[in-house]
């Protein structure tokens, strides 16, 4: 009798990390994304860090698609002992965005008056990229390129329910292990 019960418990906990791991979010994820400046030339040259996350739901992987803080997007960067959020860009809140061409990162588009330019075209800042530039004002003419970006893989932040599944596993798992003793 008591095998017939430790082996229904085995199966549970067995069956709820089986369906947790292979669970499909019904939510969107949060993605999240490092990136370092390398500002090789200006007054400012250095090494400079951020990082930025948004909500994937609205992402369909097909052509050019541009996400903004409507979509969650938060960004974080320290320049010049300065610490930037998304609320800093000149066009808050319909800037800044992050922007994907058939479902890939090109960048962000980030403007940050009499301080830089984060895009690929200052002559059209709705396009992120990886390009780097001082600014003098809001006057995207005056932008001159001193660097480039690089960004890292994003990952998702896991489900949930994913992450309960997998600690109830273990919670039963040792609880059959103590059992057992």
């Amino acid at each position: 009798m008591k095998l017939a019960s430790y082996f229904g418990i085995a199966t549970f906990a067995v069956a709820i990390s089986i369906t947790a791991v292979g669970a499909k979010p019904t939510q969107a994820a949060v993605v999240n994304y490092d990136f370092t400046v390398n500002a090789i030339s200006g007054d400012n040259p250095g090494q400079y860090f951020g990082s930025f996350q948004y909500e994937d739901s609205t992402l369909t992987g097909i052509g050019d698609e541009n996400l903004g803080v409507s979509n969650g997007l938060s960004i974080l960067f320290n320049y010049l002992g300065t610490q930037y959020t998304e609320s800093s860009d000149f066009d808050y809140p319909l800037s800044p965005v992050v922007s994907f061409t058939n479902g890939n990162l090109l960048g962000l588009s980030y403007l940050v008056e009499d301080q830089f330019f984060i895009g690929d075209n200052p002559g059209n800042p709705n396009i992120g990229g990886a390009k780097f530039s001082s600014i003098l004002s809001a006057d995207l003419l005056s932008a001159i390129e001193v660097g480039t970006v690089s960004y890292s893989t994003g990952q998702p932040v896991p489900e949930p329910m994913t992450l309960g599944g997998t600690v109830l596993a273990g919670v039963m798992g040792l609880y059959l292990k103590r059992k057992k003793k």
